[in-house]
């Protein structure tokens, strides 16, 4: 096993990879007890292999797994917990709640990612070890105690932006399959939370890919895929917003994240979420499927240019919480618009 880094290396990491944006010196506090993710054994003991793993298919719809060093998406994020404690996760490891570790749906794991609630401002680096989310369109699971850090325990969602850390995540892949980088790589057992950066990423589209696809990818039709692997990945649903007052562990963490930042960022100019229908290159079809929603809730046409051609986008919204657009979504796709998805721009 490779020799653990220290907490200098691990401090000058995390400052290097951007974690400084809250500053080194509070980086460097939350370092002080940090755990080198090398190896990457939980309480069990057990040790995840590097997985991409094969196109599989959940509840009708297909998901490409593929090295995606460029990826970053807007969403709604999720969290799991107790009810699957110590079960094993799709490379091998056994699920800990109090871990800081996440599910996606394509990513490679191990891959490391920085999710940050875009309604608070606070930001945190992730392992990716499982696969999920398969409900309602979310795009993230994360660890219940990930989801105390970034502040939507008791919401049980929120709305985020999901970013692959590239360099760190292929120093991991190589850790996990054995080869010595001599890059540190290391997460915090006690974990510094951040500011998120300021610039404004594009929402994730997928006006031309194949129904299950993100737009970024680039994957033959589900009739020339090899077949999935044997072992589906477990699905999972989110759970439901606890009570108020309802008992968290403690996490004993700095959380440094900037009042204003949050501010700013939630307020962010243009930022909604919505529920999208479809997109036509018909702009009479686009009307026609507005009018079949109207009974469901406002919706509007917007155009776009998709690859030089002129699409007509139809969406309904702004919807204001999770919960909303999650009754939004059910309702559109049982009027049999079975590609509906919950967006945010």
């Amino acid at each position: 096993m490779p020799a653990r880094p220290t907490a200098a290396l691990r401090a000058a990491l995390l400052c290097a990879t951007g974690m400084a944006l809250a500053g080194c010196a509070e980086t460097q506090f939350a370092a002080q007890s940090a755990k080198s993710i090398s190896g990457s054994t939980n309480e069990w003991g057990k040790v995840g292999a590097y997985k991409v793993g094969n196109p599989y298919q959940i509840n009708g719809r297909w998901y490409y797994p593929k090295e995606d060093w460029d990826y970053q998406e807007e969403g709604v994020a999720s969290w799991y917990g107790a009810e699957f404690q110590g079960k094993d996760t799709a490379n091998g490891e056994r699920f800990d709640q109090n871990a800081l570790t996440a599910a996606h749906k394509t990513l490679p794991m191990p891959s490391l990612v920085r999710v940050t609630n875009l309604q608070n401002g606070r930001a945190l680096v992730l392992r990716v070890n499982d696969r999920g989310p398969f409900s309602n369109d979310r795009v993230i699971d994360v660890s219940r105690r990930a989801s105390q850090l970034l502040g939507f325990t008791d919401q049980g969602t929120a709305k985020v932006r999901v970013e692959v850390l590239a360099e760190e995540s292929q120093a991991l892949k190589q850790e996990a399959m054995g080869v010595q980088t001599g890059t540190p790589v290391a997460t915090s057992g006690a974990p510094s939370v951040v500011p998120a950066p300021r610039q404004k990423v594009a929402t994730a589209e997928s006006l031309d890919a194949p129904s299950g696809t993100r737009a970024s990818t680039s994957a033959p039709s589900s009739s020339s895929l090899p077949p999935p692997s044997a072992a589906v990945p477990q699905t999972r649903t989110a759970p439901a917003p606890q009570q108020a007052g309802a008992t968290n562990k403690t996490v004993s963490a700095p959380v440094v994240a900037s009042p204003a930042l949050a501010s700013s960022v939630a307020a962010a100019s243009g930022r909604g979420t919505y529920v999208q229908a479809g997109a036509f290159s018909s702009k009479v079809t686009a009307e026609a499927l507005r009018g079949k929603l109207a009974s469901v809730h406002k919706g509007a046409i917007s155009p776009v240019k998709v690859n030089g051609r002129e699409m007509y986008r139809v969406r309904l919204g702004p919807l204001n919480t999770s919960a909303e657009a999650d009754r939004i979504l059910a309702a559109v796709k049982a009027q049999g618009v079975k590609d509906a998805r919950v967006v945010i721009d």
